[in-house]
Parts: C-alpha cells; structure tokens; sequence
C-alpha cells in the first residue's frame, strides 16, 4: 500500500488524499502543459468501481465524448495509481483531437481498446506513448539488458501492421493478423531477443574484457568490433549474428612485421577453433595471445593518435595506418597519410598503392587506395 502511494505522489504530485481514511482526493492532472482540477471519492472499502470522480468545467469539456472510456477504466482499473495513468492517456489523445479538429480521429474505441492491450501487458513494460497514441515504446529486460521495440502504428490498426524499429543486428518482422495486438508484438519481440542472447553474450564479454576502439558505444545491433592487441596493432572482427561462436572475419591492422606473425598463427591454429567454447577464449587460443584490458593499459602503451593531425577521431574514423618500421610503428588515419603522401615530390604511384616516406622516421612507407578516397 505505501508503495503504491510513493508511486501516485510521485506520478501526480499535484493529486493529494483530503482525509486520513484516504477515501477522498483532490487536487490537479497534467497534460500537454496544462492542469485541470479533480476530485475523486473512493467507498469505504476504497473500491473503484464504485467511486465518483468529479470534474471541473474544463476538464468535462475536454473529455466530452469520452466520458465512456472513463468510466469503462474505472471499473477495470486494478488500482488508483493505473487508473490515473489512463486517465491521463486519455486526456493526452482529447487535447490532441480537439487541437487538431480538421484530421480524422480514430473512435474512441480504439483508444480503449489500445489502453487495455497496455494494461495486459503491464504499465512497466511502457516507456513512452504520444498523444494521439500513433508511436508507442516498449521495453523488455532480458538477461540484464535493457531492450526497447518502437511500435509506430497505422491508419488502419489492427486491420494493418504496424511498424516495428528496433536495435537488432538481424531484420525484425512480424507476423500480423487483422486479430493481432500489441501483445502478440511483444510476444514475437522476446522471442527474437531470446533468439539474439548468446550473440549479445559474446559481444558483451569483449566489450567487458578487452579494449573495444571502435564503436566507442556499440549498439546492440553492431556485430563489428575493432580490438587492441598491442602496441599500435588491432584486430577488427565481423561477427555472425546467427552463428555468434564461429569464426569470424578478421583483419589485422598494424605493421606488417607485426600483423604477419598473427595472420600465420590463425593460419596454423584454425583447427583449435571449438563453437562450444566463447568466441573471445577461441581467439585467445589461435592467436596465441592475452587480450590487454583497457583497464591495465597505459595510455602511452597505444598510441592512439594521428602523427599527421595529432587527433583521435578524424570525422569518426580512428588511425589505422601505422609505419612499418619496428623503431617507429607511427600510426595515421588514412586520409591523413594519403594527403601527407600526395603532397610529397618523392612520392610515386604504382597501381594502387602510394610509395613514400613516413612522415616521422622518414622510412618508406605504403599506402593502399581504397574507396575510401574518391
């Protein structure tokens, strides 16, 4: 009981209980900036089906036309709190209407019928629905993780499939009937989550325990992870979403004299590769290698800027160029070097690839053209 009434004052701050018996409230709900001011008597046995809400001339007017669905929700409300929730959708979607006279409204009961399909599900599966009930967020926790669906339905809803966006590294689609709900979205929703779990496990094993350069913050439908693996030298990994535990696409970027050894190992050691173990352990045991953690790097242990502009980040591409000479190993961003080379008279051109000098140790150094310069 006290913590549904932490969560009524902390939803409807303005909406206080008149007498220690707490059968009646009065005070304000918001909606779209505005208050509108409310009383509402409760029984004895603080039923609310059998309650009475008043209302000022204001507030009646706006919910003229709904005045049904009021009373329909509070009948089946399973407590004050999830009624004034309701209560305030349905003021949202008639400030809405009634801004917007010219466009043709859904019936009311549609936003009934919507309302319910919420309360089935659970008010805290909801994070966020707009006024006219077109958009609507919902979000399930799995295994730890937090994961959002955007619901964006249509004129014809249900008779129409709504849209669906969500952060997955597979396309998501649903399977859609004239009698389908929001349930059955959510339902299809968990189900493809669950299916995603041991992709996301592996994932967040790397992100956990080695250091991630690239994406800085990964979504959760990137499958692409680029990893220090020593001083000046990464690896970028493409993983499966379906097949997380496989081998995936690797490129090594460093010096040669360094990222050859690495590609040899694979080579050599591919056999050792074993889908029922993680994809981080199988790569530790191919590589022959510890992964180092960014918490027991030193900065100066990765030199992670550009020796052209002394930068990180170049429009959101890292270095990933570095000067082959083992007394070196200056990494650049490709742009960078490319610019630096082209503007050299010693430089010269052999197909696609750039003959130079590094621009710190004045060693040559290639370039490789890729579509990355047009």
């Amino acid at each position: 009981m006290a913590e549904t009434e932490a969560t009524l004052l902390r939803q409807f701050p303005l909406f206080l209980p008149q007498n220690r018996e707490k059968t009646v409230y009065e005070g304000f709900i918001s909606a779209q900036g505005r208050d509108f001011h409310l009383r509402l008597l409760l029984p004895k046995d603080l039923q609310l089906r059998n309650a009475r809400l008043l209302c000022s001339w204001q507030l009646k007017t706006v919910l003229n036309g709904y005045h049904h669905i009021v009373q329909q929700r509070m009948q089946q409300s399973p407590d004050l709190v999830s009624f004034m929730m309701e209560l305030k959708m349905v003021l949202e979607v008639a400030l809405k209407n009634k801004k917007e006279p010219h466009e043709l409204s859904p019936p009311p009961k549609f936003y009934s019928s919507l309302i319910g399909e919420i309360r089935t599900l659970g008010w805290d599966k909801l994070v966020s629905v707009d006024p006219c009930f077109s958009t609507i967020k919902l979000k399930a926790d799995v295994s730890g993780r937090e994961h959002l669906i955007t619901v964006k339905l249509k004129a014809k809803y249900p008779a129409e499939s709504p849209d669906c966006v969500v952060d997955f590294p597979v396309p998501f689609s649903v399977s859609w009937t004239p009698q389908s709900s929001l349930i059955s979205i959510y339902t299809q929703f968990l189900a493809a989550v669950e299916s995603l779990k041991t992709f996301w496990d592996v994932m967040d094993e790397i992100d956990e325990k080695t250091w991630v350069l690239e994406p800085e913050k990964p979504t959760r439908s990137a499958t692409a992870r680029r990893i220090v693996l020593g001083n000046n030298v990464s690896i970028n990994i493409e993983v499966d979403p379906r097949h997380p535990t496989m081998l995936p696409e690797c490129c090594f970027l460093g010096a040669d004299h360094v990222v050859k050894p690495l590609g040899i190992r694979l080579s050599r050691n591919i056999h050792l590769w074993d889908p029922e173990n993680s994809l981080l352990q199988n790569l530790k045991d191919v590589l022959e290698i510890d992964f180092p953690a960014r918490a027991i790097l030193e900065k100066s242990d990765f030199s992670m800027d550009c020796g052209i502009c002394y930068a990180y980040q170049l429009d959101g591409a890292i270095p990933d160029q570095v000067c082959d000479n083992s007394q070196c190993g200056q990494s650049f961003h490709y742009i960078c070097l490319y610019e630096w080379l082209r503007g050299l008279l010693t430089s010269r051109q052999s197909f696609n690839i750039i003959f130079g000098e590094c621009p710190y140790c004045s060693k040559p150094i290639t370039l490789k053209m890729s579509g990355r310069k047009a």
